[in-house]
């Protein structure tokens, strides 16, 4: 496990004003590009300090950690592969030991493979699998133990594991769909304690991973009812409500940042 702090990041920090992450903790699973690099910067624009875990992207990390703290705010990267038991609890308890709190999990980090499900490999299926699933049940279990109360668990899904628009996702869609059941479990488990469990499901986000002038980029659109691909900062702007003060009252849901996919 490694850390960085230098670098830049393309997205920007808002200027410090209301700040209503204040005083909270967040810790964002692969937090160094896409939508986990929104998502951190956001939360850290609201306010909180932010641990964020790479896998392999040390040089984009210490971009976010550097934008971050150059804009006033705390940061911290720390390389932890989801897929690995012993990463996903070492940035949980690194995160407490580097900041003396935790009150915001956001379960982002994520594998995919995309193709023919006769052709799906057994290598494939425990990547997918132990990232997916596996990487946010254990840090919400480890995050429980930190989690005061009004603490906060979000977790990113997909699209598509409410419509499965065309072939080759099986394998995906399974993994994305679990977290539905985790999210509810640990919403009616955690909520004597005030803690809430939520999942935003992108739709067609414009990513390095999926950028919106790719070949599939047309036919992702054209499903969608806006006809458009969305942007990193609109799935981080949910999070951000959810791990916030309007997001108390809201747990176990699942929302949808899809520009309509799944209707």
């Amino acid at each position: 496990m490694t850390t960085a702090s230098t670098g830049t990041a393309a997205t920007a920090v808002t200027e410090a004003g209301a700040r209503p992450l204040h005083g909270k903790v967040a810790l964002v699973t692969g937090g160094s590009r896409g939508i986990g690099e929104a998502i951190a910067l956001r939360l850290a624009a609201d306010g909180a300090a932010v641990a964020l875990t790479y896998r392999s992207r040390e040089d984009r990390a210490a971009q976010v950690v550097k934008q971050i703290e150059q804009a006033g705010g705390q940061a911290w990267a720390v390389r932890a592969d989801s897929a690995d038991a012993e990463d996903v609890w070492s940035g949980v308890a690194g995160t407490v030991e580097r900041f003396g709190r935790l009150d915001i999990l956001v379960n982002n980090a994520g594998a995919g493979v995309l193709g023919p499900f006769e052709g799906l490999t057994l290598e494939d299926i425990d990547r997918v699998l132990s990232t997916n699933v596996r990487g946010p049940f254990l840090a919400a279990q480890a995050a429980s133990a930190h989690l005061p109360e009004g603490g906060r668990i979000i977790s990113i899904g997909s699209c598509m594991a409410e419509h499965i628009a065309f072939p080759g996702g099986t394998l995906y869609a399974t993994s994305k769909a679990a977290l539905t059941g985790l999210t509810k479990t640990l919403a009616k488990e955690l909520g004597p304690r005030a803690i809430t469990a939520n999942l935003v499901h992108p739709g067609p986000i414009d990513t390095e991973m999926n950028p919106a002038d790719g070949e599939s980029a047309p036919m992702q659109a054209g499903l969608t009812a806006l006809g458009a691909y969305g942007q990193a900062s609109d799935v981080a702007a949910t999070v951000a409500h959810l791990a916030g003060e309007g997001g108390r009252y809201i747990t176990g849901a699942s929302i949808a940042v899809d520009g309509g996919f799944a209707i």
